[in-house]
């Protein structure tokens, strides 16, 4: 049976999504763990945040994939983020004086936490946020409704999130990327020359020249000193399509580091 690990604890988002592609599941509790757990081989398999519509890229996933691992993005998962208010049973809103959760579950629910007169609290987790209520009636956590299951909390106040919008894309990692579908993204990482005017533009021309289309580009510092970045594109096609392979190769003559994360098939 493939074990996939995922970052933990239970009853977080990253479980949730997780739980799609299977269910022989181990958490780790840092994002670095669960990717060094596919790397040496004790998961098929690792589940990992990568962005959020609201709050951005998650850094040390980029990071880390960029500079410590040599895996592969291998399929992608988007999850709509619905926060709710979770309580032991019987509690009722005005018992509720403090609020648990992550710093991200608290900013997202900003606007209700202050309209309810709540003092906010952050906790390593959503699920650690629960699971840490468990018999005071004078606390609530945020979180999912897997953590309430997990728990033996109620949800008081469902989908209390500032925003509708807000969903978190998770990657799947492996050892190789996913075979091309027909339907499918390729991510990938690179440096320019910094010496060279434009040469970020001369990169991104390449796309649009060959009709393209790119999804994401994120810039995240190199580790090499104020002002060096690198690069993370993601763009429509797989890196085994004869147009893709041609657009790499051009891309690696342009930059002086280029990586690919990967293929897979772009979550419907």
């Amino acid at each position: 049976m493939q074990v996939i690990s995922f970052l933990g604890p239970k009853g977080t988002f990253t479980h949730e999504a997780a739980n799609m592609i299977g269910d022989n599941l181990i958490p780790y509790c840092t994002i670095p763990a669960v990717l060094e757990s596919v790397e040496n081989g004790e998961s098929l398999y690792g589940v990992v945040p990568i962005e959020n519509s609201i709050e951005g890229p998650v850094g040390i996933t980029l990071d880390s994939l960029a500079h410590k691992f040599d895996l592969k993005i291998s399929d992608e998962i988007i999850i709509p983020i619905n926060q709710n208010l979770m309580v032991n049973p019987g509690t009722k809103m005005e018992d509720i004086e403090d609020v648990y959760s992550h710093s991200q579950a608290i900013s997202q629910c900003r606007e209700f936490i202050v309209q309810n007169n709540i003092q906010p609290h952050y906790a390593v987790s959503t699920a650690n946020a629960a699971k840490n209520i468990v018999g005071d009636k004078t606390k609530a956590a945020i979180g999912n409704s897997k953590a309430a299951e997990l728990y033996g909390l109620e949800i008081i106040r469902p989908n209390i999130q500032d925003t509708d919008n807000n969903e978190t894309r998770f990657v799947v990692v492996s050892k190789d990327d996913h075979e091309p579908t027909g339907t499918d993204k390729t991510s990938i990482i690179f440096s320019i020359y910094e010496d060279k005017p434009g040469g970020l533009y001369n990169v991104l021309g390449i796309f649009q020249k060959n009709n393209v289309n790119l999804t994401k580009i994120e810039s995240r510092p190199s580790k090499k000193g104020l002002g060096k970045y690198v690069f993370f594109v993601d763009f429509k096609g797989h890196r085994n399509d004869e147009l893709i392979e041609r657009i790499i190769s051009e891309i690696e003559d342009k930059t002086y580091f280029l990586k690919v994360l990967g293929s897979y098939p772009e979550f419907r």
